[in-house]
């Protein structure tokens, strides 16, 4: 994931929920600096439109969200996409995680979770959800201990709290879906997404 997410600050968490936006929504976001996707199997939507995105977006990096069972691992992979993330972490999922060819980020909300998948050989984590767990001082505290670990903190973050998060040192990225609002999307007002891609690029281009 380490190698995957080189170069990212902010990964776009969308939520398909028509199969016609999926390919105009992927190119806005490349086009506006943001490549790396994590699209939320939590739609009828998700599962063509993630297939569309990755046979006709050049240049993007798909991953599938709310990775929750073994079948939906394998799933990920016969789609073409390049990773997985998901919001917690049970014992079958890092198991058939272990078998994948592309690699899994599974979720976290405490340091006992995250020691559980240390012990399957993980370092990287989704913090979820981010503010509600305790925010950025929980991610900073965890340092301490636990400095191989590295985090990609979602839920509760945008602009107005995402260098609090990006600052870390042990803080790879931010998932947020504040780059591509449902609104904004059911209105297919590409062109202004493409905008809040590049400004949210040179937004955290100081990191």
């Amino acid at each position: 994931m380490r190698e995957l997410l080189a170069g990212t600050a902010v990964i776009p968490v969308i939520t398909l929920e028509r199969i016609e936006d999926a390919v105009p929504l992927a190119r806005a976001l490349v086009a506006g600096g943001l490549r790396v996707l994590e699209v939320t199997l939590r739609t009828a939507a998700a599962v063509p439109g993630i297939r569309l995105m990755v046979e006709q977006v050049e240049g993007v990096i798909v991953g599938t969200g709310t990775v929750c069972t073994p079948a939906q691992v394998q799933l990920s992979f016969d789609l073409g996409c390049q990773f997985m993330i998901s919001p917690g972490a049970t014992e079958r999922l890092l198991s058939a995680a272990e078998q994948a060819p592309i690699p899994l980020m599974p979720g976290i909300a405490s340091v006992s979770e995250m020691m559980r998948c240390m012990e399957f050989g993980y370092q990287d984590f989704k913090f979820f959800p981010a503010e509600a767990a305790g925010g950025a001082a929980v991610i900073k505290a965890i340092a301490g201990p636990f400095a191989e670990a590295r985090f990609c903190p979602t839920g509760g973050i945008g602009l107005a709290n995402v260098m609090d998060y990006l600052q870390l040192p042990n803080v790879l990225c931010v998932g947020g879906s504040w780059v591509a609002p449902p609104s904004l999307v059911a209105e297919q007002r590409w062109a202004d997404i493409e905008r809040l891609a590049r400004e949210t690029v040179e937004f955290c281009a100081g990191r």
